[in-house]
């Protein structure tokens, strides 16, 4: 399985990209330079995209710096804090339960988020899925930020699928099926074009929305 580890990986990428479909030369055009955005895998990595799923960029990093604050990011660390410590974090109690399941699990040894990564995609994403509190959404961008997978599509993902839509005059943003459909096309470098289009969804809205904190 091809890993991205640089930017030499992404312009591959973008360069097939354009083989497949010609129609992306223009996006690559309009959107510039498209971040590498490569985290190391582990909880810090895992646990940044669940507290940025569906909030603001803004209130991402805030919540982050308070958990940075509270001390040294790791799974065994995060699982002894006190819960008076974590309510002030500004976390959904969906999110606190995640992380706390999160963190338990991997300090306890009964979860290995580097070792997943090395399983081929549609397998890591079932075994991470079965986790408490972790999507689909947040498998796949872990995968593709902290794991280097080069093939995925988060078609759940509302910034794409108004990316793709804006991208392609569109009526209306294609719906998490019909995008699938779409980025068919991109494989096996669906994970680059999941790049491109936040790059494009930054130029075009002036939002930066790539799920990292």
């Amino acid at each position: 399985m091809k890993i991205i580890r640089d930017h030499t990986d992404i312009e591959e990428g973008l360069r097939a990209l354009t083989v497949l479909d010609p129609r992306l030369a223009a996006i690559i055009d309009i959107s510039g330079s498209v971040p590498l955005r490569l985290n190391e895998p582990g909880f810090p990595g895992l646990a940044s995209i669940v507290v940025s799923q569906m909030v603001s960029r803004a209130s991402a990093d805030a919540i982050w710096k308070r958990i940075t604050v509270a001390g040294p990011i790791s799974a065994a660390g995060y699982a002894a804090l006190d819960p008076a410590v974590i309510a002030t974090f500004g976390l959904s109690g969906a999110k606190a339960r995640t992380l706390l399941h999160l963190s338990t699990a991997i300090s306890e040894g009964r979860f290995d988020l580097e070792a997943v990564i090395a399983l081929e995609t549609a397998e890591a994403i079932r075994a991470m899925t079965a986790l408490p509190g972790i999507g689909p959404w947040t498998a796949e961008v872990y995968l593709m930020f902290c794991g280097g997978h080069v093939d995925i599509f988060p078609t759940g993902d509302v910034a794409l699928q108004a990316a793709v839509g804006h991208a392609f005059a569109m009526e209306s943003r294609p719906s998490a099926k019909n995008l699938g459909v779409m980025a068919e096309m991109w494989s096996p470098w669906r994970s680059v074009a999941a790049r491109l289009f936040w790059a494009y969804y930054a130029v075009q809205m002036r939002r930066n929305v790539t799920p990292i904190v």
